[in-house]
């Protein structure tokens, strides 16, 4: 597999131009983008930089980390705080995610969507107002394990970490988790189905393959 180097600077831009021309997949006006990773690889900082060069580019865009969507800690840590398989299949609400932030961008839908339901800190419900989305305007969508739920993702975005990297760059603390990632690039294949992949071992210098 060839990649080729590139700043996150530029990264941010050339996803961006993308995304201006990108067609969505059931001719609805809102394109929906997966930023796909650890949170080690940091989705988050490249869902910022691609919605901060699509504002100067005129489109509106909207951020949502899947992580205002996790479960209530009663249910996700229900067999532990470090249960692999319950993490893998069971922390994050993907019917919360498929009601209030893809249900409202289906062709028909309002384009009002929710964009978090519970602070992941004090497990509490956020109460947050629907944030409109202009037609045209693009969902960023960023956090861990996206792409085996089957969402209605236009563009994927991968940004993969070697076992090495992943292990250094993840807090020992949460290195329950990387049996996860491993089941994950196993069963989901997500470097190689993803769209666009980034490969994002040294945070300084990613490589890119578009």
């Amino acid at each position: 597999m060839r990649l080729e180097a590139i700043t996150w600077e530029r990264l941010g831009d050339l996803l961006a131009d993308r995304l201006l021309d990108l067609r969505t997949a059931d001719g609805g006006p809102w394109p929906r983008v997966a930023l796909d990773g650890a949170p080690a690889g940091r989705p988050g900082e490249l869902a910022l930089r691609v919605a901060e060069a699509l504002r100067v580019r005129g489109r509106a865009s909207l951020v949502v980390a899947t992580d205002g969507f996790l479960r209530p800690a009663s249910v996700r840590l229900e067999h532990g705080r470090q249960d692999v398989d319950s993490y893998y299949d069971g922390w994050y609400d993907t019917g919360a995610l498929w009601r209030e932030v893809f249900g409202p961008l289906e062709p028909d839908g309002s384009g009002r969507i929710l964009p978090d339901l519970r602070d992941p800190v004090t497990d509490r419900a956020t109460r947050s107002a629907r944030v409109p989305l202009p037609p045209g305007g693009v969902l960023l969508l960023h956090g861990p394990l996206l792409l085996r739920h089957w969402f209605p993702f236009d563009l994927s975005v991968h940004l993969e970490l070697s076992a090495g990297a992943l292990r250094r760059r993840t807090p020992e603390a949460e290195h329950w988790t990387l049996p996860a990632f491993e089941r994950y690039a196993q069963e989901t294949d997500p470097a190689g189905t993803a769209d666009v992949l980034v490969r994002a071992d040294d945070p300084r210098r990613p490589a890119w393959r578009g």
